[in-house]
């Protein structure tokens, strides 16, 4: 990866995302479970993040192809799910963000979203990676849990050798044994040093996959410590899932943080990233 000090800004819709400027947040919801549900999500959002001045791309799934289960909920499709998304984006004026499963989906869904996602778990499907590039959107790029930081470089060198250097990298933690992940924090700077804003998705990294019997179990009594421990490092953004009942939630509810917390949540991490990119950078050879 190139010189940490060579830096790169990304627009999305209006709002610039870079390591050094202040945290935008990636908050929504796993997956859209009724249209409903997402603009009780969405308004949430909106209120906190005006109040506090942070900038704030919406996040929802309309399919979840990665499940434990063939029985799991996975959400209501492309076309109503792309429908939900696009009444999102102009009932708030939010840019918003959704992942690709299939390659054939990708174009559909960047005439909608302002940012289309790799899902970890394909980053290394090729096919995919260069027909997401090929749109010409934004591009989130979830780090697999199965390799190691350095080895973005392959991911962002498709997207690249694709024409398309818009891109987002992002840390959803690393898998440890069975039915758990841990997350590196030294795998920050290491990600960072590909020039790319670098996000972090906490409440993904709460998961234990498998971890039920028929699903992911998850730790979101630790999503805060989670997260200011990687804000500290010093992020473009925080990747960050909430739910009115994270107990009744379709899709990783273990994992999401409940929604009526979401304002100080923020509260804090704002507060964090401040004094971190305030702080003096120190070369330590």
């Amino acid at each position: 990866m190139s010189d940490q000090s060579i830096q790169r800004e990304i627009d999305i819709a209006g709002l610039t995302v870079g390591n050094r400027r202040p945290l935008t947040l990636f908050g929504g919801m796993n997956v859209l479970e009724s249209r409903e549900l997402a603009i009780e999500v969405a308004d949430a959002w909106q209120q906190a993040t005006t109040a506090l001045g942070m900038p704030w791309v919406f996040k929802a799934s309309f399919d979840k192809a990665n499940r434990s289960s063939i029985h799991s909920f996975r959400g209501p499709g492309l076309e109503k799910g792309l429908a939900i998304l696009d009444e999102i984006k102009s009932r708030f004026g939010v840019p918003v963000l959704s992942d690709v499963h299939e390659p054939g989906q990708a174009r559909a869904v960047a005439e909608v979203c302002d940012v289309i996602q790799l899902p970890a778990f394909l980053g290394r499907q090729t096919d995919l990676v260069v027909a997401m590039a090929q749109t010409g959107a934004v591009l989130n790029l979830k780090k697999p849990q199965f390799i190691a930081p350095h080895e973005m470089r392959h991911i962002v060198r498709k997207c690249e050798e694709a024409g398309n250097d818009r891109l987002l990298l992002c840390e959803r933690g690393t898998s440890f044994g069975y039915n758990n992940l841990v997350v590196d924090m030294l795998a920050f700077g290491e990600m960072k040093r590909s020039g790319y804003p670098l996000l972090f998705d906490v409440t993904h990294a709460l998961q234990q996959p498998g971890g039920r019997s028929d699903s992911a179990g998850g730790r979101r009594r630790q999503v805060l410590e989670l997260a200011r421990a990687g804000v500290a490092t010093g992020l473009a953004g925080l990747f960050v899932e909430a739910h009115p009942d994270p107990d009744s939630a379709l899709c990783d509810g273990p994992c999401a943080l409940p929604l009526g917390r979401l304002h100080a949540f923020l509260e804090q991490l704002k507060m964090l990233d401040a004094v971190v990119k305030n702080l003096a950078s120190i070369d330590i050879d």
